[in-house]
């Protein structure tokens, strides 16, 4: 079991499989790119599957989230999928990805045993995509949530983050779509995750604005918080339902009192959070033959160090130098 100092138990793992995108949003990283992790530096295929048995059959891992950078641009994706299907305790499996690829992987990916997918979509408008990635891909993203939706990685998520005087205007549009589409909204905060140091909390499109935006369409209702348990987001159900619609408030409304994730690097550390200043490296104890059982002893010492919040409520907060790709979201 992984428990902290607080009683926080971890049973949701998020495994960053690369720290390379074929985007460049400008929340997240530069517009010439980053210095990509070497691939010896990468943990190999087989030593994610290994880290992510023991964190299920050792440490009591129920939902894995196979992030990046962009995992779909991880040539062993598939074939790590299916292993881990086969686990004998089968966790959960879902992935988060920018939809390009996913029209010729979604099938795929389906019959190998993910569950469902997270795909990230700020606007409705090619032209704001174009501005606010820097890639003309639109259209592939709209194609790969359709093939998601009918290959069966439902429910489909859509991850939306707003930013000022780019696309701050389209929460009901996106609503409308999400509904119309079948598709699941949830917007998210803008966080301090670009390398740049971009990021400013003054002029932020906080959850208190998206959802007043919302309501001059819908009738929203709270869910309440016995339904949303751990999850990062407050959800409302939209004009009586059954679609409903998320925020994730990671700055305005923080939620590490209920956290219960743990994360795995592309190159092999343990994050207790996506915000930590500290790591703990599991990649050179895993290359050094350590058995599985003090694999997860020191697995089980990180989390046992993990914070009680984030630090993004402090106005003071510095975003930790590593970039988001390496880390996953």
């Amino acid at each position: 079991m992984l428990i902290d100092t607080f009683g926080r138990v971890a049973t949701d793992l998020r495994v960053s499989l690369t720290d390379r995108c074929n985007l460049r949003c400008t929340y997240c990283m530069p517009e010439e790119g980053l210095q990509w992790l070497a691939k010896p530096d990468l943990l190999s295929d087989d030593e994610i599957v290994r880290l992510i048995r023991i964190a299920v059959t050792d440490l009591g891992i129920t939902d894995v989230r196979f992030t990046g950078g962009e995992p779909l641009l991880r040539p062993g994706l598939v074939g790590i999928v299916e292993r881990v299907a086969a686990l004998e305790n089968r966790p959960k499996m879902s992935l988060t990805t920018n939809g390009i690829g996913l029209k010729r992987t979604a099938q795929a990916l389906k019959e190998a045993g993910l569950d469902r997918v997270n795909v990230s979509l700020d606007t409705l408008r090619p032209d704001v995509f174009k501005t606010l990635t820097r890639r003309n891909r639109h259209k592939d993203v709209i194609e790969g949530l359709e093939a998601a939706r009918d290959a069966g990685l439902t429910p489909v998520k859509v991850n939306s983050v707003l930013m000022p005087g780019l696309n701050e205007d389209e929460a009901p549009d996106l609503l409308a779509w999400a509904v119309e589409h079948d598709y699941e909204l949830r917007f998210i905060e803008q966080m301090p995750l670009d390398a740049q140091h971009g990021w400013k909390r003054e002029g932020m499109i906080t959850a208190g604005d998206i959802l007043a935006s919302l309501r001059t369409r819908f009738e929203l209702t709270e869910e309440g918080s016995g339904e949303r348990g751990s999850a990062p987001a407050e959800r409302w159900i939209v004009d009586g339902g059954p679609h409903r619609v998320g925020v994730i408030a990671s700055v305005t409304r923080p939620f590490c009192s209920a956290c219960d994730r743990t994360r795995l690097t592309a190159d092999g550390q343990v994050r207790t959070c996506l915000f930590a200043t500290e790591e703990t490296d599991l990649r050179a104890a895993l290359r050094s033959d350590m058995p599985d059982e003090e694999l997860a002893a020191i697995w089980k010492r990180a989390m046992w160090g993990k914070k009680a919040g984030s630090g993004l409520d402090d106005p003071s907060f510095l975003q930790p130098d590593r970039p988001m790709s390496a880390i996953g979201g």
